[in-house]
């Protein structure tokens, strides 16, 4: 590959293709492609967080004017299937049905109703009449693991592998890693510290709801357009769900108002497909902000207990981890989760002599827990970089020291991420560069002002991975037009990240041509390679590796068709700046010649490849928040936030750079303000944008970012992921600078005023 001083495409700050579209209201999204003629579909919902159907009477609803269908329980098909967008065979447990007599959370889907307007679905939705044996809801997922009260019950409840599950006590999964005798190393060190954090469960809140359109087209197959960062899972699910081929099933991913991870779940999609497989008729779901809130697949509320042992002189030597994840009603994406609570924080240390980690993940009658930025390394994360200060604190240590002596560097094994070497890795100058930054040396501990206020800083380390290694693929096509303009059909979802650019940017670099001469489309699981989907930090690195291979087999192609027009010899051939050159004469054949006499029949200037790894090289970071403490009222204001993020070769560093922003304004909500809770009854409190406190832009303070680049040789032009790593420092860092400011811990998120001034008082 070429070296970085030379790349004309990768490594440059290009606008997004689609730029002028997003800037001028002119994006395409679900309702802009969906028919006009569509029925509205809308669900009632259970009030009830855990409760069984008695009777159900939708005589009077079905009578309503304009109403197409009321379907209920008895009206779609029995087969349980899971909305966790994976690869199959899904890890996730077959825990649903499209409809249910048994529901298990407030919000539950109890009946579906399909009409030509809102009013007459409005109207038939007051007039169904159901009679519910309610239970007593199990809502403690500290209180569910052999709880008498059973979340799933049924006798067709199924795992396609064994995970450690025991759903009769209400177990989801179990797992059980380790390396080395902990329990001694702990009981040799000189401090331990032990102690339990907890992060509640917090909301995507993309701006976009959760929405879908379906159809049925002249061929008599069901057509989907969802907001969704996963086709092709898409494409599986429904299918298994409404028990038709997958060949009946046809979808397009148009334009998404952001994703976050929680449309890596089917959300929408089962509602319009079985209305429009039974009807016949296009129809079209779009929940509300309340339903989207409520109804949807926040991230997992976890308990993390644990244990660092170091020595005097500040050698971090064992971490034992236990977490304990609430999957909710549902187990979609819970026996993944989990597991990256540990592996993916234990992991930040590079010298220890053993670790451990088990967790588990429970069922509750909360809304099921899915995917969210991070993807349970940010719990994890949140837990060890805590606990981490608390040892350097005991020890009497900066804790910026304390890491650059422990952290993992570049060429280690690491027992506790699957046994990987890290391949590539700049974590130590990530980590000096944030010192340098926020001014750690004068300003650690803590700075008392004038007016009573404290000001301190705090420091937390991070790491993610790219791609899920050995089960995700990534997949492109390319094809050479005449005039020289090449398509790039991909099988990732751009969901606002800017996927369509960055790859076209590799294409365009392979290719050595103008970047505009690369043109993207929407991704069409009819026509686009198939591609896992958008999540798991995997477009980049996964993906752009697809596109790698795809863009060298097509100038192979290439060279073989000038070959053929000319006479050549295609080893006397060299492909550059979208020529071909004909060595021996200096002779030259343009990319759009090529092009044109393949279309008049010569070679098809067509190449299609995909691209998985054995391996999952991690993307790393270091953040550092300074804060301002009125030790009267308790409030904690972000006064600063530097970070320095090692992601390989940065593919487009403006699209990185505002990645990065966004993921760590992401964690500062979740650090200071966001949290899902629920009534006794079940019912979601914060359903809203009034109650649910997303950070605005008046709330954020300064974020400086930088990159500290590293090479991947398995990245494509040396790049990783940066999708999730970004989210995960903001939680430690601001709970570490709390400490450092007055002493008080607080291990439970978020960080509120009333709980730092009862600290505070209680201290």
């Amino acid at each position: 590959m070429k070296p970085i001083s030379e790349l004309r495409s990768v490594n440059q700050g290009i606008r997004k293709k689609d730029y002028k579209a997003l800037v001028t209201g002119q994006g395409v999204y679900t309702q802009d492609l969906a028919p006009k003629d569509c029925l509205v579909v809308k669900l009632l919902r259970s009030p009830h967080a855990s409760a069984w159907i008695e009777s159900i009477d939708v005589t009077r609803a079905r009578k309503v004017p304009g109403i197409e269908c009321v379907l209920t329980w008895e009206d779609v098909p029995h087969i349980r299937f899971t909305q966790a967008g994976q690869s199959y065979p899904e890890p996730s447990p077959y825990d649903r049905y499209i409809l249910d007599r048994q529901l298990r959370y407030v919000g539950d889907p109890v009946a579906i109703v399909a009409g030509e307007t809102e009013d007459a679905v409005e109207k038939a939705l007051k007039l169904i009449r159901v009679k519910y044996e309610v239970q007593e809801p199990l809502l403690d997922f500290r209180k569910a693991l052999d709880n008498p009260h059973v979340i799933h019950p049924e006798d067709d409840w199924k795992m396609n592998f064994d995970q450690g599950n025991a759903v009769e006590r209400n177990l989801i999964s179990h797992e059980e890693s380790s390396d080395g005798d902990v329990e001694a190393v702990l009981a040799d060190c000189d401090v331990v510290v032990d102690e339990t954090y907890y992060t509640p469960s917090d909301n995507q809140t993309p701006m976009e709801t959760f929405r879908a359109c379906a159809y049925m087209d002249t061929y008599g197959r069901l057509n989907l357009l969802p907001a969704t960062q996963i086709p092709f899972h898409v494409r599986r699910i429904i299918a298994t769900a409404l028990g038709i081929p997958k060949s009946q099933v046809r979808v397009v991913k148009p334009r998404i108002g952001g994703g976050f991870g929680a449309k890596q779940t089917v959300e929408a999609e089962p509602y319009p497909a079985i209305v429009t497989w039974l009807t016949g008729k296009p129809s079209m779901i779009v929940y509300t902000r309340e339903e989207a809130m409520s109804c949807g697949c926040p991230r997992h509320e976890m308990q993390i207990h644990v244990r660092v042992g170091g020595d005097r002189d500040g050698h971090i030597r064992a971490i034992a981890m236990e977490t304990l994840s609430n999957g909710g009603a549902y187990g979609d994406h819970s026996t993944t989760t989990m597991g990256l609570s540990g592996h993916k924080a234990i992991s930040l240390y590079g010298k220890l002599d053993a670790y451990s980690f088990s967790a588990s993940s429970v069922y509750t009658n909360t809304q099921a827990a899915g995917a969210y930025r991070g993807f349970g390394a940010t719990q994890g994360i949140h837990a060890v970089e805590s606990a981490v200060d608390e040892l350097c604190h005991k020890l009497n240590l900066d804790p910026a020291k304390v890491r650059e002596q422990n952290l993992v560097r570049q060429g280690q094994v690491v027992p506790s991420y699957f046994g990987e070497t890290m391949t590539s890795c700049t974590l130590d100058q990530c980590l000096l560069r944030v010192k340098e930054m926020i001014h750690w040396d004068e300003k650690y501990p803590r700075q008392v002002l004038p007016n009573g206020h404290i000001r301190s800083v705090g420091m937390a380390m991070s790491m993610q991975g790219s791609a899920i290694s050995g089960i995700d693929v990534g997949g492109a096509t390319m094809k050479v037009n005449d005039e020289g303009f090449v398509n790039l059909l991909i099988g990732a979802a751009d969901m606002g990240t800017g996927c369509d650019t960055t790859l076209a940017q590799i294409a365009a670099e392979c290719l050595e041509i103008p970047v505009d001469q690369v043109v993207t489309a929407q991704v069409d699981t009819d026509t686009s390679p198939y591609d896992s989907g958008s999540y798991a930090s995997s477009t980049a690195f996964l993906t752009g590796g697809a596109v790698l291979k795809c863009a060298q087999q097509l100038i192979e192609k290439i060279k073989a068709e000038a070959a053929r027009q000319k006479g050549w010899e295609e080893s006397d051939l060299d492909y550059h700046d979208g020529l071909v050159e004909h060595l021996p004469t200096g002779t030259t054949v343009t990319l759009g010649e090529v092009g044109y006499a393949s279309e008049m029949g010569g070679i098809p200037m067509v190449s299609t490849a995909t691209n998985t790894c054995p391996n999952s090289p991690p993307p790393f970071m270091v953040g550092a928040a300074e804060i301002d403490l009125d030790p009267e009222t308790g409030k904690v204001t972000l006064v600063d936030y530097a970070a320095v993020v090692d992601c390989g070769t940065p593919l487009n560093p403006n699209l990185a750079r505002v990645q990065t922003e966004g993921g760590i304004v992401q964690g500062i909500g979740m650090a200071l303000t966001e949290t899902v809770r629920y009534e006794p009854n079940g019912r979601l409190i914060e359903s809203n944008f009034l109650q649910y406190k997303i950070p605005a832009r008046t709330d954020i303070c300064p974020i400086r970012v930088e990159f500290a680049p590293s090479y991947e040789p398995q990245g494509p032009f040396g790049a990783k992921s940066i999708g999730e790593v970004v989210i995960n420092t903001p939680c430690p860092a601001i709970a570490n600078a709390l400490q450092n400011a007055c002493g008080v811990r607080i291990r439970e998120m978020p960080i509120t005023a009333e709980k730092v001034w009862k600290a505070l008082h209680q201290k």
